[in-house]
């Protein structure tokens, strides 16, 4: 099992607070020899609706020296979970979980938002001290 990132907790904490059930942690998706490990996964009821909202989270903390290597990384990692859940798992949306100081500073550069407008990056931004969500962006 690869290690947690160090806001793992912060952002299952966060979720929690929005209702969202932990379903899994971390959620194993298989595609024939291939494991991958998304950090979360999680459900939440809506209204009368059976099955409700399914999504997966990969939750980085962008603390190395370098935010375009974490930045590389996490791109990566996040265009093969999303390929993966659409082969396994289609009805559960990926979302990327990004810290609220660095969705406010490098995620503010012109070539990281053309990055998530290209890529169509779902990100969930977080205060890991609050243990909460700040915004979703679709």
């Amino acid at each position: 099992m690869s290690a947690k990132d160090r806001f793992h907790s912060a952002v299952k904490q966060a979720l929690q607070k929005e209702l969202w059930v932990i379903t899994a942690d971390p959620l194993i998706i298989k595609v024939e020899g291939v494991k991958f490990e998304i950090d979360l996964s999680a459900e939440k009821i809506l209204g009368a609706e059976k099955e409700g909202l399914k999504i997966a989270v990969e939750v980085k903390s962008f603390l190395s020296s370098s935010a375009i290597t974490d930045f590389h990384v996490a791109l990566g990692q996040f265009l093969n979970y999303r390929l993966a859940l659409q082969m396994t798992e289609p009805d559960r949306t990926l979302y990327l979980a990004v810290p609220f100081d660095t969705f406010n500073t490098f995620f503010q550069e012109r070539f990281v938002q053309e990055a998530v407008r290209s890529y169509q990056l779902k990100l969930v931004i977080y205060n890991a001290d609050k243990e909460e969500i700040v915004e979703w962006r679709e």
